[in-house]
């Protein structure tokens, strides 16, 4: 698993460079549609029953106002809605990169 060495807010984005050497760059209202969190993707009880969840939706205008590192695995990044929930491991946002 890669690791952030760096993070910059540019302009409307998160820049993130990791310590491979590659540098990824996230629009604030994609890390917002895309974030982890039950709230957006729901969540599924032992059986596969999906709840609540709101799906993909648009977020234009937000800003991310903050982050903080979540152990050696994840950053939870304060958005201007309000949202705060979701844990973007760091394997998920290298995935999310590649979108």
């Amino acid at each position: 698993m890669h690791t952030p060495t760096n993070i910059q807010l540019i302009g409307s984005e998160v820049a993130i460079a990791w310590d491979d050497g590659a540098e990824t760059y996230y629009a604030f209202d994609q890390l917002r549609a895309a974030s982890p969190s039950a709230e957006t993707q729901g969540e599924r009880d032992v059986l596969g029953n999906q709840y609540g969840g709101d799906g993909p939706r648009r977020f234009p205008g937000v800003q991310v106002v903050g982050w903080e590192r979540i152990g050696n695995y994840a950053i939870r990044f304060d958005f201007s809605d309000g949202h705060r929930t979701g844990l973007y491991s760091y394997d998920y946002l290298r995935e999310l990169a590649q979108r």
